[in-house]
């Protein structure tokens, strides 16, 4: 998924920010987040779930974007383990390159798709239909509702082996906030449709990774890096199960660290690939 650059990704605006005056950009945090994008079948082809990010966002505002956020403290918790099924810790953390605490991505892929897609790829235990309160997104996300007590309360199983890490970028130097991200890939269950949250997302849709790709090029569909270039990985596919039997194979994803290109002014005028010939001289 990272041999092919996309001239359209040098420019400044897919990240949405410059380098600033007032912060310096190298003590910048870098925080773990995880993303998934939920795939369905159609009639034309496989469809992926997308967001629009509020134009308020401190962070890819107005971009379209796949479900994901923040790997959050309580995504670590003992506690979700033992409602988890299909991969343990120590498996989630060599799939990662990662000592421990691995499978805290996969919750924090499954959490943040529930809460601002409204999609929980969670089961009952006892195989009875899942019946979630129309409030329950909303409470998990402003922290009430814990994904513990939601497992506990309704007896759920997140299924984790059907959901496959398939990529890895960072975001680069000279942006405010950083993340170092890794992406997943699942099929959406059956009988759940999404709808963005209208508070960090504004708008949702299904759409054809071509489609979007299209779009994209016309502008009408603003997007970073990393998505463009999912995007058009998962538009080799002709069925939603061969996207994520594809998934299983991709081990140890390289991670991508894009770098800022700048002028003399200290300021981004665009964002350089590790495939670009110009790479390891910024």
């Amino acid at each position: 998924m990272t041999d092919e650059a996309d001239e359209s990704w040098s420019e400044p605006e897919v990240y949405g920010a410059a380098m600033a005056d007032d912060f310096d950009p190298t003590t910048v945090a870098i925080r773990n987040a995880a993303t998934v994008m939920l795939v369905r079948d159609t009639d034309d082809g496989p469809e992926v779930f997308m967001l629009r990010r509020t134009g308020r966002a401190s962070f890819a505002a107005g971009m379209y974007v796949f479900p994901g956020g923040r790997v959050d403290d309580a995504d670590h918790a003992d506690e979700i383990e033992p409602f988890c099924s299909g991969l343990d810790d120590a498996d989630a953390s060599r799939q990662l390159g990662l000592a421990s605490g691995g499978l805290a991505y996969w919750v924090a892929a499954i959490r943040e798709c529930f809460e601002e897609a409204g999609i929980l790829l969670a089961e009952r235990r006892d195989g009875s239909p899942l019946d979630l309160a129309d409030g329950d997104r909303h409470a998990v996300h402003d922290g009430t509702l814990s994904m513990v007590d939601l497992c506990k309360r309704d007896d759920l199983v997140l299924e984790l082996s059907t959901t496959q890490y398939v990529d890895h970028w960072v975001t680069p130097v000279g942006e405010p906030r950083r993340f170092d991200t890794r992406f997943f890939v699942t099929e959406a269950p059956a009988g759940q449709d999404g709808l963005h949250d209208d508070k960090e997302t504004v708008d949702s849709t299904w759409i054809r990774p071509s489609d979007a790709l299209r779009m994209h090029a016309d502008g009408e569909l603003m997007m970073m890096p990393p998505t463009v270039k999912n995007l058009q990985w998962l538009a080799g596919f002709d069925t939603a199960a061969a996207v994520v039997d594809a998934g299983t194979e991709i081990v140890d994803p390289i991670k991508i660290l894009p770098k800022a290109r700048l002028d003399g002014n200290g300021k981004m005028i665009g964002v350089a690939m590790p495939w670009d010939t110009d790479y390891e001289t910024l």
